[in-house]
């Protein structure tokens, strides 16, 4: 995988969504060893929370069942950025592409801290 999909930059629901699915993609090109199984394992389980939570938030049945999803979106973001740092390790040869998908999970967190910070009761 050379480039990554790029979503609408302003669909929130497909960016996590596709952060997920590119994170997908990326691993299963990688070969599984002792290493990065674990890691790879929580990289895809955190990143694909952000989209299921944020998904879930959409459809929050008030304001604060609303800020609590953001609120654990954010904080799988901040594990899908620690998963992505500790597999760039593992993977030298693939620091680019897991740089790109990690600036793409900063930007995310950025956004859902706003949102959670903004939306609080």
């Amino acid at each position: 995988m050379n480039q990554l999909s790029k979503p609408k930059t302003y669909d929130l629901e497909e960016r996590t969504a596709k952060l997920a699915e590119n994170i997908v993609a990326f691993t299963k090109s990688l070969q599984l060893t002792p290493i990065n199984r674990r890691i790879i394992e929580q990289l895809i389980a955190s990143s694909g929370s952000v989209a299921a939570n944020y998904c879930e938030a959409t459809e929050g049945e008030s304001k604060r069942d609303f800020a609590h999803k953001v609120g654990i979106a954010k904080k799988e973001v901040k594990e899908t950025k620690l998963w992505l740092r500790l597999l760039a390790k593992a993977e030298p040869d693939h620091k680019d592409l897991l740089r790109s998908l990690w600036s793409e999970a900063s930007q995310l967190l950025l956004i859902l801290a706003k949102i959670y910070s903004s939306s609080r009761v």
